[in-house]
Formats: structure tokens, C-alpha cells, sequence
């Protein structure tokens, strides 16, 4: 009989819709059931599913699964550390990574409990393929190029302005890992656009890259949930040059941010206590059942 392993997702958008599936189709784990600030039951929730504003409502809770935005998740799995739950999150703001990491895993440590850092498709599975890809040729470049397609953490910043009603943001590649932002905003009667304009170029998620922004009547008329990433690296292995590598996928955002946010909920109970980013986490452990029957299937 397979160990199952409580799961709670805090969090109920775009993101914690399709983790409350990963985790019904998950063999290993079982929904303790779902948190959000308002406790009327979500459209399209299965009856049977518990929806609590606070998370002790649940019962035993082995993992939190954080479908949060990313500026909430410090503070959040903070709390839920100190309580003694484990947490997940897809904390995605590269330069401040180390610090958080740094935050959670003396809380972690103390509370005896884990938690999984930037568990997203980037930072997380393009984090663990660059570093295949650099160990495979250890000098040269790589180059990460994202999208078309529309960037959650960029457009919930967005949203966050006052003024915003609603807000979308695409990510353009222009080649060799730069990028363009596009960002349309439908703004609240009588907001002023400029100033919401000039917040969006001086946020941190959009003032290192060119951003232009528009106005427009109706953005969910615009909203496509695609995206896609292409990584390459060109190299040297030992002595020997012009290795070329490329890893590429076109996705779903959501579904595949809550997929790998899953898989790390299971990884999450196979570490010592502490705080982990995705590339310092076995492989086999974010995979279901017996790790020596995956060796047999993948090795």
C-alpha cells in the first residue's frame, strides 16, 4: 500500500485549480483540502473537497502547497514553517532566491520540517537543466529564451497596482536569452493610466528588461495561457568545442507550475529538514513509488 501524504493548497487561482488536480491524480498523496481568504466554496470545486480560511481547520497537513503570489510566499511559508507544516512554493524573483532560502531553512531546521523554494518551470526544471547542460560542456553559454506567452509572476505584479482592474503581461523573446515585455492594463474608472505606467517600468519583475505598456478596454479578450521556453548552450567539454545543446517545450503555464509544485510536495517529505531549491533535490525523489523500480525504467 502505497504511503499517502497529506497536501493542502493555499490558494485557489490560476495556479491552485490545476494543483488541486495534480494532487487527486497524485497515487501518493491525498488532498487534506484547500485555503483561501474567503470561505465560500470555489465554482467547480468538488463538494467533497474542505475549503478553509485557516489551514488547522484541515486536520494533519504533511505539506502546503503555496498557489500564491510570489511576493505573499515569504511571509506565508514563514507561518506555516513555524507551525510545523512543510512547505512548497513557485517563488520566482531570481536575485532574491539565496536570501529566501537562506530565511526558510533556519526555520525550517528548527521546526524539523522542509521546504521546496522556486518549484516552478523557471526558477525550477530550466534551473535543473541549465545546470545539466553546464556540467555536460563547462565552459561556453546559455542562453534562456521564454515565450511567446503570457508570464504569471509579471502579470499578477501588474494586478497588484492600485488603479489595475485587470492586467496581462507577454514575454517577447528577442534572442540570446532577451526579452521584451508587453503589458496591457484595463484600469478602474477615473485611475490614472501614466502613473500606473510608470509603476509597471520601475518594478523590480520589469525594469531590467524593455517594456512597453497599453491601455486597453477589455484584457480578457487577450488571454492565452500558453507559453514556451527554448534553452540553448553552445560549449566546450574538456578541450573539445562547438557542443551545442537545446532543450525546448511549448506549455500550458498554470497546469504545468502546479504539476511541478506537486512532485515537490513528494520530494518535500523525502529530505532532511531544511530549505531546497529544485537542483538540490535528487531527481528520482519527485517521481511516485519505489525509487530503485525508476532506475530500472529510466537509467
Amino acid at each position: 500500500m502505497t504511503e499517502q501524504h497529506r497536501v493542502a493548497v493555499v490558494g485557489y487561482g490560476n495556479v491552485g485549480r490545476y494543483a488541486v488536480e495534480a494532487v487527486l491524480e497524485a497515487p501518493d498523496l491525498e488532498l487534506a483540502g484547500v485555503v483561501r481568504r474567503r470561505p465560500e466554496r470555489p465554482a467547480g470545486l468538488e463538494p467533497e473537497i474542505p475549503v478553509a480560511t485557516d489551514i488547522a481547520e484541515l486536520g494533519r497537513v504533511d505539506v502546503a502547497v503555496l498557489c500564491v503570489p510570489t511576493r505573499e510566499v515569504p511571509r506565508q511559508a514563514s507561518q506555516l514553517l513555524a507551525r510545523g507544516i512543510s512547505t512548497v512554493d513557485s517563488y520566482d524573483i531570481h536575485g532574491a532566491l539565496v536570501d529566501l532560502r537562506r530565511e526558510l531553512d533556519a526555520i525550517a531546521r528548527e521546526r524539523g520540517r522542509v521546504a521546496v523554494i522556486a518549484a516552478g518551470w523557471d526558477p525550477g526544471t530550466d534551473s535543473v537543466v541549465r545546470a545539466l547542460l553546464q556540467f555536460m560542456a563547462p565552459r561556453g553559454i546559455t542562453y534562456t529564451n521564454f515565450g511567446p506567452g503570457m508570464s504569471m509572476g509579471h502579470t499578477v505584479a501588474v494586478k497588484a497596482i492600485g488603479g489595475v482592474r485587470d492586467a496581462l503581461s507577454l514575454t517577447i523573446p528577442a534572442g540570446q536569452g532577451v526579452h521584451r515585455r508587453l503589458v496591457y492594463v484595463e484600469t478602474e474608472p477615473g485611475a490614472d493610466f501614466d502613473r500606473i505606467r510608470q509603476a509597471i517600468l520601475e518594478d523590480p519583475y520589469f525594469k531590467h528588461d524593455e517594456t512597453r505598456v497599453e491601455q486597453v478596454e477589455r484584457v480578457a479578450d487577450l488571454i492565452d495561457m500558453g507559453h514556451a521556453v527554448r534553452i540553448e548552450r553552445r560549449g566546450v567539454s574538456g578541450r573539445t568545442h562547438n557542443q551545442r545543446m537545446a532543450f525546448e517545450m511549448s506549455i500550458q503555464n498554470p497546469a504545468l507550475t502546479a504539476q511541478i509544485m506537486v512532485a515537490a510536495a513528494r520530494a518535500a517529505v523525502r529530505q532532511r529538514p531544511g530549505a531546497y531549491t529544485m537542483l538540490e533535490i535528487p531527481v528520482v525523489d519527485f517521481l511516485p513509488g519505489d525509487r530503485e523500480e525508476w532506475l530500472r525504467r529510466l537509467v
